[in-house]
């Protein structure tokens, strides 16, 4: 029987949406999965909106760019539901039946009544995550938030090991650089110059997934 899963990540340049995906593209083809990555993003500055989208199969992927109807999406800052800062409107649109969101935020976030309903109509399930504030007690960094967020998709999918998530961030940054953009390459430089050794980065980034894992939560809707 197939399995698969399509992901949507909306953020803000400089949060590493473009490198989160990757990293999950990676984890999954090392989980014993098939994966396609796409990154879209409009001008290339801090805080403007940038999605990913991943698609996760058991069997081969034909389909490539934007994932119109995602299983799971990943709001990595409050910013893109708060204030809009989304391509796609509302923030949760083409959502599948059943479908799982995961928030950075350390609260549940004021979602309106229109919005509330139809994602109970959806049987959606709302999950948040104080991502930076794990990335920061655990890694000393923010810039670690991505990995916090894809331990919160790791807490709530049965697809991904933590073996091959620990080999995604081995490739990501101690291999080959895949660049989609310069913006992307110098964030990755300043994570690694964070760290004085690449066995401290993969060690503090999976603690931060450890610690992501446990400290996600389920919103009632």
């Amino acid at each position: 029987m197939q399995q698969k899963t399509f992901v949507r990540m909306s953020g803000l340049g400089g949060q590493g949406v473009v490198t989160a995906a990757h990293i999950l593209g990676f984890a999954a083809v090392r989980s014993g999965h098939y994966s396609t990555v796409n990154p879209f993003f409009g001008a290339e500055k801090r805080l403007a909106p940038a999605e990913s989208y991943v698609r996760i199969s058991s069997e081969p992927i034909n389909e490539r760019g934007e994932v119109l109807f995602p299983d799971i999406i990943m709001i990595m800052h409050p910013h893109v539901i708060t204030l809009g800062k989304c391509y796609t409107m509302p923030f949760f649109d083409g959502l599948q039946k059943k479908g799982k969101i995961i928030i950075n935020s350390p609260e549940a976030l004021p979602l309106d009544a229109s919005n509330r309903t139809r994602l109970a109509e959806l049987d959606a399930h709302v999950f948040y995550i104080p991502a930076t504030q794990v990335a920061v007690d655990v890694a000393g960094t923010e810039l670690s938030t991505n990995v916090a967020m894809l331990g919160g998709f790791l807490a709530v999918t049965d697809m991904i090991t933590d073996k091959g998530m620990e080999e995604a961030l081995m490739d990501r940054f101690g291999g080959g650089k895949f660049v989609a953009s310069g913006t992307t390459a110098a964030l990755d430089d300043i994570l690694k110059s964070k760290f004085t050794k690449l066995a401290q980065l993969i060690e503090k980034n999976m603690d931060v997934i450890k610690r992501a894992k446990s400290a996600i939560w389920e919103y009632a809707l």
